[in-house]
């Protein structure tokens, strides 16, 4: 396709009407089979859905075009594009990851990692000498950076990273969720895989399950991945396409909506008598602040984390005392959310006195004045 800014190309959906009826959105096909000619191969290159079908045509070059990437698969979730990515790699492979990160992969490192004879590192990926330092050349085969990373927001050097890894003969992936390609393409900057939980921001909704991975270059692992995702039953479903393509089509007006209104939520935490800490890339106290305004584009995201005074149990007491944030867990919604993290990711890094907050597209002072009342 011709190459159009983010928003054309999120506007227009990748899109072009070849059907008679003049349809400006493409139709669902419901078939999980297609005809095949007595030679046995079909001209439409359709043969099974668990392989592809006619609507993920849209979706996956919409956010190939987004990424700068040579090619796109879509997932039927997150966690399923992540583990493609893993699952791809050798037996007994090392792979160094940041103590920060999404506790979803995490938990599914320590069961796999052990039956598949893998070695895992976590390190404090802000501290580029640990990651020199964990990287072991010939042997570590990724290097796994989620840039903002969850529940913290810390800022990793997404080319300095690459530089890394490429010197160890590694490969660089980036979970890009939380940035969208909207503030963010990490292709451009070294990494050679970048996998998304679309349940997220790219869909919007909080209506579908669906992942994502994009590639710099068409290799042998590459098709591993793919391999992965098709015979490991990872398709993406055709409704769930459909309602992908829909949410991203205003990704890029969610995505600033979001920005501008965290930015405002941050600094005013940062005056609330009952909040210990705020973190947010976007504020100058951020550690990460001036590596983000270097490597995202157009604002700082639309996560905010809190350290609220008086430990867990008042920060529970906020959660339910909220009306318009809903306390719940998963992020990048029209909706906003906030969820007291540690309670979810037991035994981990996380305070227990932390809030994270995703903020949706409502008015910033609704938002605000909602989170004062929780707060007393």
């Amino acid at each position: 396709m011709p190459h159009y800014l983010p928003d054309t190309t999120l506007a227009q959906g990748a899109f072009e009407s070849h059907d008679p009826t003049g349809a400006v959105v493409p139709p669902i096909h419901l078939a999980t089979t297609f005809l095949r000619p007595p030679e046995g191969y079909s001209q439409t290159g359709w043969s099974y859905s668990r392989y592809g079908y006619p609507g993920l045509e849209q979706p996956e070059a919409t956010l190939k075009a987004l990424e700068s990437a040579a090619e796109c698969r879509l997932f039927s979730s997150g966690m399923s594009a992540m583990t493609a990515v893993i699952m791809a790699l050798k037996h007994g492979s090392h792979c160094v990851f940041p103590i920060d990160m999404y506790h979803g992969m995490r938990t599914w490192l320590r069961q796999y990692a052990a039956r598949q004879g893998m070695e895992i590192t976590h390190v404090d990926m802000t501290d580029l000498d640990q990651v020199r330092a964990a990287v072991i050349p010939r042997k570590t085969a990724v290097l796994w950076a989620e840039t903002p990373s969850n529940p913290h927001w810390y800022i990793y050097d997404i080319a300095a990273l690459a530089d890394i890894a490429h010197s160890a003969g590694a490969r660089l992936v980036v979970d890009n969720t939380v940035a969208t390609p909207v503030l963010a393409q990490p292709l451009s900057l070294g990494a050679n895989i970048v996998v998304h939980s679309a349940t997220k921001y790219l869909n919007g909704h909080s209506d579908v399950l669906a992942g994502a991975a994009v590639t710099a270059k068409v290799d042998d692992f590459w098709e591993q991945v793919c391999f992965n995702r098709d015979y490991h039953g990872g398709v993406l479903g055709q409704f769930q396409a459909a309602l992908l393509m829909r949410g991203m089509r205003t990704l890029h007006l969610r995505v600033g909506r979001s920005c501008q209104s965290a930015a405002t939520l941050a600094a005013e935490c940062l005056r609330h008598p009952k909040v210990e800490k705020v973190y947010y890339p976007g504020l100058p106290s951020h550690p990460g602040h001036d590596l983000a305004k270097q490597q995202m584009r157009g604002g700082f995201g639309g996560m905010v984390s809190i350290l609220v005074t008086g430990g867990s149990a008042a920060a529970d007491r906020v959660t339910t005392r909220t009306r318009i944030w809903k306390p719940a867990t998963s992020l990048g919604g029209v909706e906003s959310l906030i969820e007291r993290r540690e309670a979810i990711e037991t035994n981990s890094h996380v305070e227990p006195n932390l809030l994270r907050l995703s903020v949706g597209i409502e008015a910033v002072s609704d938002l605000i004045d909602d989170l004062w009342t929780a707060l007393g």
